[in-house]
């Protein structure tokens, strides 16, 4: 069904597809949207001067709450999101490609196209491929974290920043880059440069994936060309004619007042010149019968609490500075805002991962954009509207509702059960550190629990350690069925010989 909507697709050679994704200007669309061309470049330019073979990462983790337009892309078009990284992994000659993800529907749906497709991680396949499921924490979708856990380590940060593309899964360069980033890059391998200019403005190409929610009738999933004005975007969602603020680009973006929402076109360039942000695609306006500054708080203690815990500026840095904004709305007066500022000041720059940074940028932006009701709270006695919670969060363990794909599957009831067998336990500890969601060390230097429930998020965790437990000490009882195995009858771009780099 997949080629009978898409057609074949042809690979292209390294310098053919560097110079497509330069032609079409295609940048990275989980938020930092950095060159793709330049990405590619860098990443056959290193493996050719170490002569090691490349490996190639999609990642599909989308880990905030405001964001679902990846979980749709892979739920509905899991072979655009391969055909891409296929074209990719034989223009470079890699041997590896791994799909980060966070959820339950999208680790079935990816699994089920790789199997399609007749891929796995055999030792004696031409290509490898799996995927790679991680916990929905919001540091998780960062490159490093999803590098570091396909390594085998926690999915975190490490402590110091590298480059992916020099030395990414197992020190090989990776080329690592958004779901929809190379989706985008099938689409324009297929029908060409010139047809995928025709759509959208004339330095930004194409189209763009958005997640609308918050105060809308109707939350979406929509792609639009660029320059499509946002206002018509928010329209289509059943926003408020006026509302109060639209957030842009999700919870490390930018607010942008009514005034500025019909100034503001759907594109990178234009967002920016006007405050605001296209980030990863989320776009959420709120109504003038809330309290901005309410709602905001409400983000900021999320955004503290989803902190790796490893970095000063972020697990101090950030609940700080969530403290400092309820103080104003409690009547802090000035001090208690000079203060916000100097924390959002402080955290910047110098964390292990971008999370302090964009957390930093969120609270900046919300004491920037509503000037008249922080001027209420910090002069006043507040603006007198009530929080309606619009914005959507994780709460008590389940998936926000009020947004596409914003079901509970990914964290219900346990498929899974975790036993300690104590007269094997010698008290390595290593299952704390493989499994810190389920096991905590007591005073004793043995686990706290006998047996517990393992999240779904954590089940590859959960067999991690039990095969990793040096006394064996551990097993595993599955709850739940086996699925069955879908049939294979998509093609798989053929692996090249040798190594490849851009120009052979």
């Amino acid at each position: 069904m997949h080629l009978k909507v898409h057609g074949p697709l042809e690979p292209l050679g390294g310098e053919q597809l560097a110079q497509l994704a330069e032609r079409i200007n295609l940048r990275g669309r989980g938020g930092a949207g950095f060159p793709f061309h330049k990405k590619l470049r860098s990443v056959a330019e290193t493996a050719i001067k170490r002569g090691v073979r490349p490996v190639v990462v999609v990642n599909g983790s989308e880990d905030e709450p405001a964001c679902r337009k990846d979980t749709v892309l892979i739920n509905r078009a899991p072979h655009l999101i391969l055909d891409g990284a296929l074209l990719c992994a034989e223009a470079m000659g890699a041997r590896t490609l791994v799909v980060g993800v966070t959820r339950e529907s999208t680790q079935r749906s990816m699994e089920a196209a790789l199997a399609e497709r007749g891929l796995n991680n055999g030792r004696r396949s031409a290509l490898r491929a799996r995927v790679q499921r991680n916990p929905v924490r919001m540091v998780t979708g960062a490159a490093a974290s999803l590098i570091r856990s396909i390594d085998g380590g926690p999915a975190i940060p490490p402590g110091r920043k590298t480059s992916a593309s020099k030395n990414g899964v197992g020190g090989a360069p990776t080329l690592l880059s958004n779901a929809e980033t190379f989706a985008q890059l099938a689409i324009a391998a297929r029908i060409g440069p010139e047809r995928y200019g025709n759509t959208g403005l004339y330095d930004e190409p194409g189209t763009v994936m958005l997640t609308v929610s918050g105060a809308v009738a109707r939350p979406m999933v929509i792609e639009v060309p660029t320059g499509v004005p946002l206002r018509y975007v928010l329209q289509l969602a059943g926003a408020p004619p006026m509302p109060q603020g639209v957030l842009t680009g999700g919870y490390h973006g930018k607010w942008i007042d009514a005034a500025t929402v019909n100034e503001a076109i759907v594109s990178r360039n234009s967002l920016d010149a006007v405050g605001g942000s296209l980030g990863a695609g989320a776009i959420l306006p709120i109504s003038q019968d809330t309290c901005p500054l309410g709602e905001s708080l409400r983000v900021a203690q999320w955004l503290a609490e989803e902190s790796a815990g490893q970095c000063g500026p972020c697990y101090l840095g950030l609940p700080a500075a969530a403290r400092g904004l309820e103080d104003i709305l409690n009547g802090g007066g000035p001090a208690a805002l000079e203060a916000v500022k100097q924390v959002a000041k402080n955290v910047k720059r110098r964390g292990a991962c971008s999370h302090p940074d964009g957390s930093a940028m969120f609270l900046e932006s919300t004491v920037k954009a509503f000037t008249d009701d922080l001027a209420a709270h910090v002069l006043g006695n507040g603006c007198g509207r009530p929080v309606a919670g619009v914005l959507p969060l994780f709460e008590g363990g389940r998936a926000p509702t009020g947004i596409p794909g914003g079901g509970g599957e990914e964290n219900g009831p346990s498929r899974q059960k975790i036993y300690v067998d104590w007269t094997l336990c010698r008290g390595h500890g290593l299952c704390a550190d493989i499994l810190p969601e389920v096991f905590q060390l007591g005073a004793d230097g043995f686990p706290t629990v006998a047996q517990a429930q393992v999240p779904r998020f954590a089940e590859a965790k959960a067999l991690r350690a039990v095969r990793r437990c040096p006394a064996l000490a551990l097993r595993i009882e599955d709850e739940a069925p086996q699925a069955k195995a879908p049939s294979r009858n998509l093609p798989v771009l053929s692996q090249g010989r040798g190594r490849r780099a851009l120009g052979r």
